[in-house]
């Protein structure tokens, strides 16, 4: 199984989130959103209060093109937006130690800058999520 939930805020520097080319960098994102064709997943470009947020969900019975194709996309924000802000929660039976099965990781992305975490709120699955 492969389980993620993330948002991401867009924007182009640090001080502003149009820094000249915010329109045509959506324009670039959003055809890469419209090609994500997820059976059990779904990624979506939105406005909320004049900003952009990019939202991404999915349960797939195993890492497959869904982990590769999100991993590119926000490889993709993270260079053409340094501004970007946000979280990516994810868990999966083979993913490498730390965090290994039955704990979540959080990609966080701050100045589009992506570091990965140990999620400490919903790990280990059992018995904090599950039974």
């Amino acid at each position: 199984m492969y389980e993620f939930h993330g948002w991401f805020g867009i924007a182009e520097s640090p001080e502003e989130a149009d820094a000249g080319t915010l329109e045509q960098g959506l324009g670039e994102l959003r055809a890469r959103v419209e090609a994500i064709d997820w059976s059990t997943g779904e990624a979506a470009l939105r406005a909320h209060g004049g900003e952009s947020f990019l939202r991404v969900d999915g349960l797939v019975n195993r890492r497959r093109d869904e982990a590769e194709e999100l991993d590119a996309l926000i490889a993709f924000v993270a260079a053409r937006f340094p501004g970007s802000w946000g979280l990516l929660y994810e868990r999966a039976d083979d993913l490498p130690a730390p965090p290994g099965p039955g704990a979540f990781r959080v990609r966080v992305m701050a100045r589009g800058e992506v570091t990965t975490r140990l999620d400490p709120f919903l790990s280990p699955n059992r018995p904090v999520i599950e039974d």
